[in-house]
């Protein structure tokens, strides 16, 4: 089979396709994929970078979510036949032409939907639903402030927040991008560069929102804390405009607002069951075309390197997916 190998630590530079020996037979608990699309997650950039909380040691197929067609089946599985179309979840592996996965962790794709969308579908969705619904306790009619809205996990977050009855108020850097937030239903859509407090008080009559979505973190993040109505949360994604916020713990106990951090690796970690059951609630939402996807970019399989840097360049709106 055909893979990209993370031969070093680096940029995208350090990928490398190579012809590699298939994998053996799944175990009793796997299915074997053959894979049609993959998603690429800025996770995956921090991944080669080894700078992720998983950090494995080059050589390595990195990507962690695809989908196929599934070509073998473990003498144990009873859900998945050969030919069923499947999204996968591997540790790593998925930037490779065939890969297993254990069949607990994949769900067959709903009939409307797409390999392309299906591939892209289950890091954005399942990290927007744990966030907003679980760890955010949203309630119909609430105030929603998504940073990063344009990117999967934001664009993700508009639509479940709108789903389950929120008003959303999207942040985006360009013009482009924020026509895109309200395509994909956002309330409001608002340029955060230079102040976005005034205007979020002003939109939601001066009593500010009850979640912030923040996987930008440093002076965003620490922003936000001043957006947040009485009893707000933050929800604390990542860092993507370069480090951690400076929470200032006076904020927090005035306002009694609760700061959440959000790590869909750490629920997938911890209560397994849990993320299963939500990715079969968000497949069956997903089936009924009630949660879809953006695309913008879509790459080969051997222009990996292109995609991660579409990613790093924030060039990619929604989501970018490599196929083949």
């Amino acid at each position: 089979m055909k893979a990209m190998v993370c031969e070093a630590f680096g940029g995208p530079e350090v990928l490398a396709l190579r012809d590699l020996p298939d994998p053996p037979a799944p175990g009793a608990d796997e299915i074997q994929v053959r894979i049609r699309a993959r998603g690429v997650q800025y996770v995956d950039v921090l991944m080669l970078a080894g700078k992720y909380q998983y950090r494995p040691e080059p050589p390595f197929i990195p990507g962690g979510e695809a989908a196929g067609e599934v070509v073998a089946v473990g003498s144990a599985v009873a859900d998945f036949r050969v030919g069923d179309r499947v999204m996968s979840r591997h540790g790593l592996g998925a930037c490779a032409e065939l890969g297993n996965a254990k069949a607990a962790l994949c769900d067959k794709i709903p009939d409307a939907m797409s390999l392309e969308h299906a591939g892209v579908f289950r890091g954005a969705y399942s990290t927007a639903y744990h966030a907003l619904l679980q760890r955010g306790r949203l309630q119909a009619g609430e105030w929603v402030l998504v940073h990063g809205a344009a990117g999967g996990i934001g664009i993700a977050a508009i639509q479940v927040a709108k789903l389950f009855g929120a008003k959303v108020i999207a942040t985006a850097s360009t013009e482009e991008k924020r026509a895109v937030c309200l395509e994909e239903g956002a309330d409001h859509a608002i340029d955060y560069r230079g102040g976005f407090t005034d205007k979020v008080k002003e939109l939601t009559g001066g009593k500010g929102v009850d979640i912030v979505y923040d996987p930008i973190g440093d002076k965003v993040g620490e922003e936000s804390l001043r957006c947040l109505a009485w009893c707000g949360r933050l929800l604390i994604l990542g860092f993507l405009g370069g480090g951690p916020s400076t929470i200032k713990s006076n904020y927090l106990l005035i306002k009694g607002i609760d700061a959440i951090g959000v790590r869909i690796g750490g629920l997938n970690e911890a209560n397994p069951a849990l993320a299963i059951a939500n990715m079969k609630e968000l497949t069956r939402l997903a089936g009924e075309g009630k949660l879809k996807p953006r695309i913008s970019h879509r790459f080969p399989l051997e222009q990996a390197r292109e995609a991660l840097q579409a990613v790093i360049d924030r060039a990619v709106i929604g989501k970018a997916v490599l196929v083949s």
